[in-house]
C-alpha cells in the first residue's frame, strides 16, 4: 500500500518534498531544512510561501516526521500567518524548529506568537541572518541563527560570529559547499553547518580503503558476478562478525516473519535466494562502510537506490542496475576514494560506470531526476519527468516510497 497518496483526487496536485542536512562540528547529521512544494509550477515562491508551509505541516501529520527528518529535528520555514495560525502546534514541538525568513517582520503580534512557541517547547531559528537585522527583536528568544556564508561579505560573518557566538544562539553556517567552506565556518565559531559538502568530491582524502573496508569491497565485487560463487560468498560473510551478525538480524527481523530462527549461513542463503541476497549484502556492505560518516551519507544512497529502481520501471534501462548505480553513487564520499578508484574490479555494465563517472549516457536523465529529487530542483524534476515520459505524481509518490523504505532498512539492517 502506498505511503501517501499524491493524487487522491483530480484537484490535488502532486506533492514534492526534499530535504537539506544540517550537520554539526564532527558532521554528525543533527537535522534537516525541509523543502517542499505543490505541484511542479509554483517551486516555493515569496508570495506562496504560506502555501508551501502548510503544505509541509500538512504532509508532515499525515505521513510523519521519522520519514521526513530521519526522527531528528526538522527546520521548516514559517511565515506571518503560519505563525499567527498555530500551525505548527498540529507538529511535535521537540522535533521541529520555527525558520523564519528576513521576509518576515518581526512586529508585536509576530513576537508574540514567537514567544508562545518557545513557551510550547518549539524552537526558533532566523534564517540568513545579517548585520543590523531587522529582526533584533526575535533575537533574544532565537535559538539558531544562520548566516548565509556566501550572500554575506567576509567581513560581516566574522563581526557577525565574534558577536553572537557566546551569546547564546548556536549558529549555523548555511551554503555551505564544499571543504574549504566548512574549515572556515568552523574556525569562525558556527557549531552547524547546512550544505552538501560532505557529499562532493571535493572533501577526499584520496586514501586507500582501512583493511576493514576491504572485506565489503570483495562482498560487493562477488555480487557484482553474472553467477554467484555460493562457496565464494559464505566465506567472505563469515569472515567478518559483523557481516555475519547483520544477516542473521536481518532475516529474524519482523520484515521475513519467519516462524523458526534462521541460525546458519546456509539457511540464510538458501531464505534469501539469489536476487535477495545480492540486494542484502549490497545494503549491508554499505551500512557497514558508511559507519564512520555522516549517517546522511548511508540513509541518502539507500532513497538514491530505491528511487532509482522505482524510476527504472518506466523507462528503458536495458539489463542495467539501477538500484546498484544508487546504491554506489555516494560511495566515493564514504570510502574517501576517487570513485573511477571504488568502480575497479566490479563487473558493471559500461553505461553504468559512464554514468557514475562521467554523468553521460542513456542513463544520465534518470541520473539527474536522482540528484534532483534529493536537492529539491523543482524546474529541473519537471524537465527531467517529462524528458523520462514519466508522471510526477509517479515520481512523487516514488521519491517518498524510497525515503519510507531506507529508514526502515536503517532500522532492522
Amino acid at each position: 500500500m502506498a505511503l501517501f497518496e499524491f493524487n487522491a483526487d483530480d484537484q490535488k496536485p502532486a506533492r514534492f518534498a526534499a530535504r537539506q542536512p544540517i550537520l554539526t562540528r564532527d558532521e554528525r547529521v543533527f537535522g534537516y531544512k525541509l523543502l517542499f512544494r505543490t505541484g511542479l509550477t509554483n517551486y516555493f515562491p515569496t508570495v506562496e510561501g504560506d502555501a508551501a508551509s502548510r503544505g509541509v505541516i500538512d504532509m508532515s501529520s499525515l505521513i510523519g516526521l521519522t520519514t521526513l527528518s530521519n526522527n531528528l529535528p526538522a527546520f521548516i520555514v514559517t511565515t506571518r500567518d503560519i505563525l499567527l495560525g498555530e500551525y505548527l502546534s498540529l507538529l511535535p514541538a521537540d522535533k521541529v524548529v520555527a525558520e523564519i525568513p528576513e521576509s518576515v517582520s518581526a512586529d508585536a503580534d509576530v513576537v508574540r506568537a514567537c514567544k508562545q512557541l518557545k513557551s510550547a517547547g518549539y524552537r526558533i531559528a532566523l534564517s540568513n541572518f545579517r548585520a543590523h537585522d531587522p529582526r533584533e527583536a526575535l533575537e533574544d528568544i532565537a535559538d539558531f541563527l544562520k548566516i548565509d556564508i556566501k550572500m554575506s561579505s567576509l567581513a560581516d560573518v566574522v563581526r557577525l560570529t565574534r558577536h553572537y557566538r557566546d551569546r547564546g544562539p548556536r549558529l549555523v553556517a548555511e551554503k555551505v559547499e564544499t571543504r574549504d567552506d566548512f574549515e572556515f565556518a568552523k574556525s569562525e565559531g558556527f557549531s552547524l553547518f547546512e550544505g552538501y559538502f560532505f557529499r562532493k568530491p571535493e572533501m577526499m582524502r584520496a586514501r586507500g580503503a582501512q583493511s576493514y573496508r576491504t572485506v565489503y569491497l570483495r562482498l560487493l565485487a562477488a555480487i557484482s558476478k553474472p553467477s554467484l560463487d555460493w562457496k565464494e560468498l559464505e566465506q567472505i560473510i563469515k569472515s567478518d562478525p559483523m557481516l555475519y551478525y547483520r544477516l542473521l538480524r536481518y532475516l529474524n527481523s519482523a520484515l521475513f516473519g519467519l516462524r523458526g530462527e534462521v541460525k546458519s549461513i546456509n539457511q540464510a542463503l538458501t531464505i534469501l535466494g539469489e536476487d535477495e541476497i545480492r540486494r542484502w549484502c549490497r545494503l549491508s556492505g554499505m551500512l557497514e562502510l558508511s559507519r564512520n560518516k555522516p549517517s546522511d551519507l548511508a540513509l541518502a544512497s539507500l532513497v538514491r537506490a530505491q528511487f532509482a529502481e522505482s524510476i527504472g520501471a518506466k523507462v528503458d534501462s536495458g539489463d542495467t542496475d539501477l538500484f546498484q548505480i544508487g546504491l554506489l553513487s555516494l560511495m566515493d564520499a564514504i570510502l574517501e576514494i576517487p570513485m573511477r578508484e571504488v568502480l575497479q574490479g566490479l563487473p558493471l555494465e559500461e553505461s553504468a560506470k559512464t554514468v557514475l563517472l562521467e554523468d553521460k549516457g542513456p542513463l544520465s536523465p534518470v541520473y539527474d531526476l536522482m540528484l534532483a529529487m534529493e536537492a529539491g530542483i523543482w524546474p529541473r524534476i519537471e524537465a527531467l519527468s517529462s524528458q523520462l515520459g514519466i508522471e510526477q505524481d509517479f515520481v512523487a509518490q516514488s521519491y517518498w516510497n524510497a525515503m519510507e523504505w531506507a529508514q526502515s532498512v536503517v532500522t532492522v539492517t
